[in-house]
C-alpha cells in the first residue's frame, strides 16, 4: 500500500472484538489473569495497554520498524533512549539541537557520566573528527530546531556504521510521511507527537521505532522500568491525528513554501531559513532524502525590540510554544524552545535574538501573509518616529 493508504489502513485501525472503526480506550490500571499461570498478553498498564499497542504498533508500521513506543511526552522518549548508554559513554550530537534535548544532556545526563559532543551535522568531516574510543552514538536532529539545518543522513549512516555506533533521529518535524530515517539506515527515530502527529495542540506525547529487535527489547525493559508510558486516552488521540496527517501536512506544507518567498522579499527580514526554498543550503540534500520540506520555517526581524513588536501585533497565529498544529503558532526560540541554552551558546550556534519561528497550520496562506505584512508595519512607525 502507499503511505496515504496506510495511515488509514496499517492493522491497527479496527477493534478485532468489537469491529469498531476506532480502537477502544482502555481505561484500566491493571487486568484480571483468568488463571495465575497462564497470565494474559496485560497484567499492570505500566507494562502494556492495548491501546498503548495498537499506536505503538502504528509507528512501527509506518517508519519500517520491527517495533514502536509510545511515551508521556517528547521528552520522555528521548530520555529513555538516552538511558541506553551508560557512564562512560560518548555521544554526538547535532548542535542546534532541541532546547530540551540539550537542557537534559548537559544537566542531567552529563551528571551520570554521559558525554556528549555537539557538532555541525551537517558537515560529516566535523561528525568523524568529534567520534571517541567511548562514542557510542550519533545523535541527529533533521531538520533542526530552529535553524531547519540539514544533515546528510545516509552519509551519518555509513559514519556510524563503519565505527559501530547507533544512529538515532529526531524526526518530528517531517513525520513518517515525508522522512523514514529506518529506511536510510538509521536504527531508533523519535517523535514528539505533541507535535505534527497528534496535530491538534490537545495531546502530550512521544513515540520511538526501532530496526533491530535486540535493540527493541532493550528499550522495552527501559520503558517499562523507567515508566513514563503514555496514557490510554491520550494514545487514542495520536491515533485520530494520524488518519488526517496526509491531509494536514500536504496543505500546511504548501502554505509554508508561499509564505516563505513572501518572507524572503520582505525588506524586514534579514534571513529565511527554510528548506523548501532552493537558496536553502540543505534543500537538495532533503530533496534526496525526503519527500517534502515540511510547514516549519524560521526567519530572522534583526533584533528583539522587532520581534517583540512584531508579535504584538501578529494576529492569526498563536504566539506559543510547540508547532505542527491545525493553527500557526509563532514562537521565539530566544525565550521559549532554547531558553535553557545559555546565552553565549544560543548565539554561536546561529539562535539569535531576532530569529522567529513559524509553524505553519491550515489557515489561508493569503491570510497569514496579510497578517505578517501588517505586523510587520513597525518599520514604518519607527521611520515616522525619527
Amino acid at each position: 500500500m502507499r503511505f496515504d493508504t496506510k495511515l488509514l489502513h496499517n492493522g491497527n485501525e479496527i477493534c478485532s472484538v468489537t469491529g469498531a472503526s476506532s480502537i477502544p480506550i482502555y481505561q484500566a490500571s491493571t487486568f484480571h489473569q483468568f488463571s495465575i499461570d497462564q497470565p494474559g498478553e496485560f497484567d499492570y498498564a505500566r507494562s502494556g495497554n492495548p491501546t498503548r499497542q495498537a499506536l505503538e504498533a502504528t509507528i512501527a508500521h509506518l517508519e519500517g520498524g520491527c517495533r514502536g513506543f509510545a511515551f508521556a511526552s517528547g521528552m520522555a522518549a528521548i530520555s529513555t533512549v538516552f538511558l541506553l548508554f551508560s557512564r562512560g559513554d560518548h555521544l554526538v550530537v547535532s548542535q542546534d539541537v532541541y532546547g530540551g534535548t540539550y537542557r537534559v544532556l548537559t544537566n542531567v545526563f552529563e551528571r551520570m557520566g554521559i558525554e556528549t559532543s555537539f557538532v555541525d551535522t551537517t558537515d560529516l568531516e566535523q561528525v568523524m573528527q568529534a567520534i571517541k574510543p567511548n562514542t557510542r552514538a550519533l545523535y541527529i536532529e533533521t531538520p533542526s530546531n530552529p535553524l531547519l539545518k540539514v544533515t546528510d543522513l545516509r552519509g551519518v549512516v555509513n559514519i556510524a556504521q563503519a565505527h559501530g555506533l547507533l544512529t538515532i533521529v529526531d524526526n518530528t518535524f517531517l513525520t513518517p510521511y515525508y522522512q523514514r530515517p529506518l529506511e536510510l539506515g538509521a536504527d531508533i527515530v523519535i517523535h514528539s507527537a505533541t507535535k505534527f502527529i497528534g496535530g491538534h495542540s490537545d495531546v502530550i506525547a512521544g513515540l520511538v521505532a526501532v530496526k533491530d529487535r535486540e535493540l527493541a527489547e532493550s528499550l522495552a525493559q527501559l520503558q517499562n522500568a523507567f515508566g513514563a508510558v503514555l496514557g490510554a486516552h491520550d494514545a487514542w488521540l495520536v491515533m485520530r491525528g494520524i488518519k488526517t496527517l496526509k491531509a494536514r501536512m500536504e496543505l500546511s506544507t504548501r502554505s509554508a513554501e508561499k509564505v516563505a518567498l513572501w518572507l524572503q522579499q520582505h525588506p524586514d527580514v534579514e534571513r529565511v531559513y527554510y528548506t523548501g526554498l532552493p537558496s536553502h543550503e540543505g534543500h537538495f540534500v532533503q530533496d534526496a532524502q525526503a519527500s517534502g520540506h515540511g510547514a516549519v520555517l524560521s526567519f530572522d526581524l534583526g533584533d528583539g525590540d522587532k520581534v517583540r513588536q512584531f508579535l504584538q501585533r501578529v494576529k492569526l497565529p498563536i504566539v506559543a510554544v510547540s508547532l505542527g498544529a491545525v493553527e500557526s503558532i509563532l514562537s521565539y526560540p530566544a525565550l521559549m524552545s532554547h531558553a535553557s541554552m545559555p546565552p553565549e551558546v544560543r548565539l554561536k550556534h546561529g539562535i539569535t535574538d531576532g530569529l522567529l519561528r513559524l509553524s505553519v497550520g491550515l489557515e489561508s496562506a493569503d491570510d497569514l501573509i496579510e497578517d505578517l505584512a501588517q505586523a510587520m508595519s513597525f518599520s514604518v512607525s519607527v521611520a515616522v518616529g525619527r
